[in-house]
C-alpha cells in the first residue's frame, strides 16, 4: 500500500509537470480617444492615468490611447462613448452644453475670477456636480484638463469689442459662444477643430478664440498675425469614461480609476504651464503680435447674459455656487 501511494505520488508529479500551466485570465482592454496630438499635454496626462489604472489592477485593466484624431474628432468620440463603442474620451466641456446644461456655466464669460478660482471649482462640489450630470445620456465624468484662456485671435488686434464688428469668428459647437458673438457683433461659426486652420487660411473665417497653445498645435499661428488675451472665457477639456463601461466595473476597479483620474488632472497642471509659456515663444517667433486690452468693455458687452442666465434658475444656483467657490 506504501509503495502504491508512492507511486502515485510520483505519477502525479510528473502530470503536473506535463501539464500546461493555468494561464491568467486576460486583461479587460479599453480604449481612450482623442483629438490632439501626443506632444499636448493631454496625452502623458491621459497615458499617467492609464499606467496607474494598469499598475493599480494587477493588470486587469489595460488602456490604449488613440490620440490626433485617429479614430475621430470631438463629436463622433462623443457619440462612440455615449452607444459605448468608446470607453473614454477627452472633450471641450463647450461640446457638451447641449446635451448636459450644467456644462453651459463654462461657457459663460468671466465667469471665472482667475487661474486660481477655476482651480477650486475643478476640484470642489461643484465641479463634482457638474461632472455627474451626464450620466443621464452616456457619460461619467472623471475630471478636468486645463484648457488655458481662451482669448481673440485673427489677422487685425482685437482690442475692444467693436474691433469684432462683422467679423466671421470661428467658435466651438456652443449656443453660449454663439450668443456670445452676437453680442459683440460678430458672426460666430461652428466648426471642427480639424477645419479651422484651412478656414483660416483660405479667409473663410476672420478669426477665432482659443488658447495660446492651438496657435502652435494647430498651426493657426501660421496664418493669423494678432492674439488679444481678453480671456473671456476659462473652458476646459474633460475626461469622460462610457455609463455602460463604467458600470461593468467592479467598486474597486472605479475607486482605482477615480483616483487614477485625479493623478491625471495633477499631471496636467504640472505640464501646462510650462507648455503654455512654450507655445507663446514659438508663436511670437512666427510673428505673431500679443496685446493685452481692457477687459472692461468686454464685460459690459457680456453682461446682458445675466437675463439668461436669470431666466435658467438652476444655471443661475449653479452660477452662485461658483462665484462662492
Amino acid at each position: 500500500m506504501r509503495i502504491r501511494s508512492r507511486r502515485e505520488a510520483i505519477l502525479a508529479g510528473i502530470g503536473l509537470l506535463a501539464a500546461p500551466a493555468v494561464s491568467r485570465a486576460e486583461p479587460t482592454r479599453l480604449r481612450i480617444g482623442h483629438g490632439l496630438p501626443a506632444s499636448h499635454p493631454v496625452h502623458p496626462s491621459m497615458q499617467h492615468f492609464a499606467d496607474l489604472v494598469r499598475e493599480r489592477t494587477g493588470g486587469e485593466l489595460e488602456i490604449e490611447i488613440f490620440p490626433d484624431g485617429q479614430i475621430g474628432q470631438e463629436a463622433n468620440l462623443l457619440a462612440q462613448v455615449q452607444a459605448g463603442k468608446l470607453d473614454f474620451l477627452k472633450v471641450s466641456a463647450s461640446a457638451l452644453e447641449r446635451t448636459a446644461s450644467a456644462y453651459r456655466v463654462f461657457s459663460l464669460p468671466f465667469v471665472f475670477r482667475d487661474r486660481d478660482h477655476w482651480q477650486r471649482v475643478m476640484t470642489n462640489s461643484v465641479g463634482e456636480s457638474i461632472l455627474a450630470s451626464a450620466a443621464s445620456i452616456g457619460l461619467v465624468g472623471l475630471t478636468y484638463y486645463d484648457a488655458g484662456a481662451r482669448s481673440f485671435y485673427g489677422r487685425k488686434a482685437i482690442n475692444h469689442p467693436d474691433d469684432l464688428k462683422g467679423l466671421k469668428i470661428r467658435i466651438q459647437p456652443s449656443p453660449t459662444m454663439a450668443r456670445l458673438m452676437r453680442l459683440f457683433g460678430a458672426q460666430g461659426v461652428e466648426m471642427a477643430w480639424d477645419q479651422v486652420y484651412t478656414a483660416l487660411r483660405l479667409n473663410l473665417v476672420d478669426g477665432a478664440e482659443n488658447n495660446i497653445a492651438a496657435l502652435v498645435v494647430g498651426r493657426h499661428a501660421e496664418v493669423i498675425s494678432h492674439y488679444s488675451l481678453n480671456e473671456h472665457t476659462m473652458v476646459p477639456d474633460v475626461f469622460l469614461v462610457s455609463a455602460q463601461r463604467w458600470q461593468s466595473l467592479t467598486p474597486a476597479q472605479r475607486v482605482i480609476m477615480q483616483e487614477a483620474a485625479l493623478a491625471s488632472y495633477q499631471r496636467m497642471n504640472e505640464l501646462w504651464g510650462a507648455f503654455e509659456a512654450g507655445a507663446r515663444k514659438a508663436a511670437e517667433q512666427l510673428g505673431v503680435v500679443f496685446t493685452t486690452p481692457d477687459k472692461a468693455a468686454f464685460i459690459e458687452r457680456a453682461a446682458a447674459f445675466a437675463a439668461d442666465v436669470g431666466n435658467d434658475r438652476p444655471l443661475e444656483d449653479l452660477m452662485r455656487r461658483v462665484a462662492a467657490s
